[in-house]
């Protein structure tokens, strides 16, 4: 049946009286709501997160020495290339060691690619981290190219392995006398312990090139970083009304159960004491934190060893729990990188607290960058009767014994 004009122009109008009442509702009542849940104090959200929380510390800036500026076009003296490997808490010590490396001898840098577990996981670099930060970052420090170095130079690249630390003497013993004959070196690393080792032991030269690398070079691509981003405000959403948007992360996976790889032993009695899904409920339960309380664990999938943490909190949640549905193919699927290991890292980074069942390098990077950025609440289970949560502060926070420490001072 056909309208005529008269009713056309009487639906616009009362469209359009629809349109302006909700506007009005809108801004009398509901912006006005949203306004005060974004102008809660601090103090309230403290009262509405009841529980062993601490609030966090202020960020920490570079205090490193001021970097010996090189001018553009003036390192001639070859290539160092390398593929960054072993997950994202190795990936810092790698580049660290790259740039020491080259400002060392007045090598180029080659922009590294990315290596997973298995032989057919790579990835170019600009997959995982933002290259234009990168190269930013080093502006003025070294050069970067991106172009593999087989295509600059026709020569076989010469493989040398490097210690978790290069230092200065190594770098001359080593490296030096191979780029200077072949112009190209490609580096590998080797880790003996994944202990970090103290600041004053790399040597004041080097020192502040391993700082830029570890707290300056290594952003997240930005589409990964939304993904991280939009999980942590998931669990924040998921948290708000038992703690006021707070969450765990706890580093834990289901093979560290089976293989022990989550115990530690007690330097008193020499007993090991495993901490596994139930351990870790009765932990939190132990020093406080409410049964409400958001817990996101490390582990990729749910699985049902972990079902008896759900009994102390039920706001238990694994990534794929927590990640947007649509993304799940691309990111945990897919089968052929090993994502979760750069969303975890990010993630537990932003977490209220991050609980740490064992002392490995993931811990100590997670730590390493949580100090930066003031969220030093990172706890470590132990066989103690205390109930107060400061007495399981990482020996990092309590000691300040971290190379974080070195590179960064209070603002």
């Amino acid at each position: 049946m056909a309208m005529d004009l008269r009713q056309v122009v009487a639906a616009i109008l009362t469209m359009s009286m629809f349109l302006m009442l909700g506007n009005m509702i809108k801004k009398d009542h509901i912006d006005p709501l949203l306004q005060g849940l974004l102008k809660v104090s601090k103090h309230s959200l403290v009262k509405l997160a009841s529980g062993p929380w601490k609030e966090d510390d202020e960020a920490m800036r570079p205090c490193w020495k001021k970097l010996y500026k090189t001018k553009k076009g003036e390192q001639t003296n070859g290539y160092i290339s390398l593929s960054l490997t072993k997950g994202p808490e190795y990936h810092a010590l790698q580049i660290a060691n790259a740039i020491m490396i080259a400002k060392h001898l007045g090598a180029t840098l080659v922009l590294p690619d990315i290596k997973g577990a298995k032989v057919s996981e790579k990835r170019m670099f600009g997959e995982i981290y933002d290259p234009q930060k990168f190269t930013t970052s080093l502006d003025g420090v070294i050069q970067v190219v991106k172009d593999p170095i087989n295509q600059q130079v026709g020569e076989k690249v010469v493989i040398v392995k490097v210690p978790e630390r290069v230092t200065e003497k190594f770098i001359s013993a080593h490296i030096e006398p191979i780029l200077k004959k072949k112009k190209q070196v490609r580096l590998t690393s080797q880790y003996q312990s994944s202990n970090l080792t103290k600041a004053k032991e790399i040597g004041d030269y080097l020192n502040p090139y391993a700082c830029l690398a570890m707290f300056g070079s290594l952003d997240l691509h930005p589409q990964l970083k939304e993904l991280v981003d939009s999980m942590v405000r998931t669990l924040r959403f998921l948290s708000w009304k038992s703690s006021a948007g707070k969450f765990i992360t706890v580093d834990v996976k289901v093979t560290e159960f089976k293989n022990k790889l989550s115990c530690q032993r007690n330097d008193t009695t020499s007993k090991e004491y495993c901490y596994g899904a139930e351990e870790i409920g009765q932990f939190l339960e132990k020093i406080g934190f409410r049964k409400g309380t958001t817990v996101y664990l490390t582990q990729t999938e749910w699985h049902e060893s972990l079902r008896p943490l759900r009994k102390y909190f039920p706001n238990t949640f694994t990534k794929d729990a927590v990640m947007p549905i649509d993304l799940k193919a691309r990111y945990l699927d897919s089968g052929n990188f090993e994502y979760e290991k750069f969303i975890d890292f990010y993630l537990c980074m932003q977490s209220d607290v991050f609980v740490a069942t064992t002392m490995n390098m993931f811990y100590n990077n997670v730590a390493e960058m949580r100090i930066a950025s003031g969220k030093t609440q990172i706890l470590i289970p132990a066989n103690k009767l205390s109930t107060s949560a400061a007495d399981y502060l990482s020996p990092h926070i309590l000691k300040k014994n971290h190379m974080a420490y070195s590179c960064l001072c209070k603002i």
